[in-house]
């Protein structure tokens, strides 16, 4: 009976079949896709969801649009919600809202009787860039404390560790309080409200970066010592980098991929706690609209507002995603090999 040889790289005098890098480019693309794909559903599921627990809140909405103690004819109120369309079926209205949506429509306010787009562009740069600077203001607390405490002795890692614990415990409503009360009235570096642009975005993105800061440090710092103690570190060490090179330069990238990927979910945090600091700061964004907003049932500005957060957060997450398949290129071989 023959025996059959088998050779790892095929057939000698053949060589082993490639993967074609059309076949790759064909199956990041569709990795692309099929997230895309997903974004779309998790839009369409928050407008979805948020139109139909918008419609069971007890309530008349044309009493909330009159306003209280308003009297109007039985003629009036008629032609009113054919205006508003509160005379149409749920589903109609639904289907309504999709088309105008399609079409940059977010209705009308009930309140202001102002466009609701109108409403939101006014108020969403503010936010973007409290939000902005609180999350980059929060990845620097973290790399800094990670990468200057993580892995020294033992009294400046107990140090490093305690103080993301309890920076990630603080509320941040309460922390606005106390940055106000020392920076703005104490030793009067900034003022409670207002000032300029730059002057008026520390102390509320302060308050919503440090307890974000803590969170993300918990998150990197096992993933930065495990690193530590990776051949390419160990091989970095022996071929004489310094140990700040080897930290930032190689063990650093691998430890920001898990809180890169929670970064998304970290703009939805800010988005929500940025609620609280623009009231308690009195500043303009889309925090204190929406918080405006839900106080006065004000249905088309709610609906705006969870579609525009829905559509930042979707492309947030498709951009953290981005960022680390450019820091670990393996994130695409293994789009590549789950096709």
């Amino acid at each position: 009976m023959g025996v059959v040889q088998s050779y790892p790289g095929g057939l000698p005098g053949k060589e082993a079949p490639e993967a074609s890098p059309a076949f790759g480019r064909v199956s990041l693309l569709r990795q692309i896709g099929n997230r895309i794909g997903a974004a779309l559903l998790v839009i369409w599921l928050s407008v979805t969801l948020t139109f139909v627990a918008l419609q069971v809140v007890p309530g008349d909405p044309l009493k909330l649009i009159m306003g209280p103690g308003a009297i109007l004819t039985p003629q009036a109120i008629a032609v009113l919600r054919q205006q508003f369309g509160l005379d149409q079926p749920i589903l109609y209205r639904y289907a309504n809202y999709f088309v105008g949506l399609l079409h940059g429509d977010l209705g009308l306010s009930y309140r202001s009787q102002q466009p609701v787009s109108s409403l939101i562009a006014g108020q969403v740069l503010p936010s973007l860039a409290l939000t902005g600077a609180a999350l980059l203001l929060a990845w620097a607390l973290a790399v800094s404390s990670v990468v200057i405490s993580a892995r020294r002795n033992r009294v400046t890692e107990s140090i490093g560790r305690s103080v993301e614990v309890t920076l990630g415990s603080l509320p941040d409503f309460w922390l606005g309080l106390i940055l106000i009360t020392v920076f703005a009235f104490t030793l009067h570096w900034f003022a409670a409200s207002g000032g300029g642009f730059l002057a008026g975005l520390v102390l509320p993105a302060a308050a919503l970066a440090i307890p974000l800061a803590g969170f993300l440090a918990q998150v990197m710092r096992q993933s930065f010592e495990d690193a530590l103690d990776q051949p390419f570190a160990l091989s970095a060490r022996a071929r004489g980098l310094r140990d700040w090179r080897v930290r930032v330069r190689h063990a650093l990238p691998h430890a920001a991929l898990p809180a890169l990927a929670l970064s998304s979910w970290a703009f939805g945090w800010l988005i929500s706690g940025s609620v609280a600091i623009e009231e308690i700061f009195a500043r303009r964004g889309l925090g204190s609209l929406i918080f405006t907003a839900v106080s006065q049932r004000d249905f088309p500005v709610i609906m705006g507002s969870v579609v525009l957060i829905a559509v930042l957060y979707v492309f947030i997450n498709l951009l953290t995603d981005v960022l680390a398949i450019l820091i670990d290129p393996r994130a695409v071989r293994a789009a590549e090999g789950s096709a």
